[in-house]
């Protein structure tokens, strides 16, 4: 609904604006243009905004040429779209190059010839003004809560296809069949994978120069290094499987290399492990919000309970190297495999990944990469002590 109204508003503001600076035919592509640079530059920094609403605007004159020229016909619409991928590559807009044809296939659509060329620029104009000032006086709300959300599906999506496979280990022998559908489970949490980091990667895009971000924690660091983390369980659970299908039978058979007690026992390691999974999605959700002592404790416990189940059954795989070679080095996989999935979540791993992202925050009177590059040298300086006597003066404040 919030997106709806703000687009909503900015085409009515910016056709109002056309009315009053414009006369003659009415012409939309004011109210257009500030749709295209609303949706193009919202969750995007000042300086890649800056870069869309030019490839927009390269875009909407394009066509706006091509419409008061000779309107819409099918060599004209080849022509628009050729000439602004030229501009966009001349102007080396990289991956925004695509939103100059489409905004120029948008704008002569709806053109007409009885449009002079000079209100159709000005109406760009009016539009994109229009777009800008939406998106830095009303910027949209930081996602989090979806980025949050998306990582804690990705553990206990990872979760349940490891108690999946518990359930069916302490039930019955294993075959290669059974294998081989836990190892496409496993990879289709890729595909949650990839919508998670996008979600972060949202996260990261809105908050900058976003006046909804300040006074908010960053939490975008933990979002990713937990979806990292995520993402190298994943890999070590498919390894898992993949080692387990290369000898499981292919047909049901009691003898299918484990027997019941090594079963049994396998069963209970990946249910501790996917416990571990759970505990740890509850954390990286826990620390945005600033309480993952009480859940940390949790996952503690965890990693504590899953490494006393391997330990067991690493003494019940255990072989003789000499005697057995082939069902050592399976066996021995298969106990690196689940050492794998357990290593990235440990807690004083996390713990460290805090203490650098606390590290790498802004101390006071410092300012951003951004602000450094577009400041020259003596406004920097000026800026700088600036900061330090607002930090001095909210300290003696908070003293007093």
């Amino acid at each position: 609904m919030g997106t709806t109204a703000r687009l909503s508003t900015a085409g009515v503001l910016a056709y109002l604006l056309t009315l009053v600076f414009t006369d003659g035919p009415v012409d939309l592509t004011g109210a257009l243009t500030a749709l295209l640079v609303i949706q193009t530059s919202a969750r995007a920094s000042l300086r890649m905004g800056l870069v869309r609403v030019g490839a927009v605007l390269t875009g909407v004159l394009v066509a706006v040429a091509l419409s008061t020229w000779s309107g819409l016909t099918w060599w004209s619409l080849g022509l628009a779209i050729a000439a602004s991928l030229l501009l966009a590559a001349a102007l080396r807009l990289g991956q925004q190059a695509l939103e100059t044809p489409i905004s120029a296939m948008l704008v002569l659509a709806v053109g007409g010839q009885e449009i002079a060329a000079e209100t159709r620029v000005v109406t760009t104009l009016i539009g994109a003004g229009v777009g800008v000032a939406f998106n830095v006086l009303l910027p949209p709300p930081v996602p989090t809560r979806r980025a949050v959300a998306g990582i804690g599906t990705v553990a206990a999506e990872q979760a349940e296809c490891l108690l999946a496979a518990s359930t069916s280990m302490s039930a019955r022998p294993i075959t290669r069949e059974q294998v081989e559908g836990w190892l496409d489970r496993a990879r289709r949490v890729d595909a949650t994978a990839e919508d998670a980091a996008h979600r972060v990667a949202v996260v990261k895009d809105v908050r900058r120069l976003n006046a909804r971000a300040l006074g908010t924690a960053d939490v975008e660091p933990a979002l990713r290094t937990g979806l990292q983390a995520l993402e190298h369980t994943a890999l070590a659970i498919r390894t898992l499987f993949a080692v387990m299908r290369t000898e499981a039978p292919r047909r049901s058979t009691p003898d299918d290399g484990y027997g019941d007690e090594v079963r049994q026992a396998f069963a209970v390691v990946l249910a501790e492990v996917a416990a571990c999974l759970q505990a740890f999605g509850d954390l990286v959700q826990a620390e945005t919000a600033g309480a993952e002592e009480e859940v940390g404790s949790t996952l503690e416990r965890s990693l504590e309970v899953a490494g006393e189940a391997r330990a067991i059954l690493t003494e019940l795989l255990f072989v003789d190297p000499r005697a057995e070679t082939s069902l050592w080095l399976l066996r021995g996989s298969i106990l690196t495999a689940v050492q794998q999935i357990l290593a990235p979540l440990d807690l004083e791993e996390r713990a460290r990944a805090r203490r650098e992202h606390r590290r790498s925050l802004p101390a006071a009177g410092a300012l951003t990469p951004l602000v450094r590059r577009m400041l020259p040298a003596r406004s920097r300086r000026r800026a700088r002590a600036l900061l330090r006597r607002t930090g001095r003066t909210w300290r003696r404040l908070r003293r007093g």
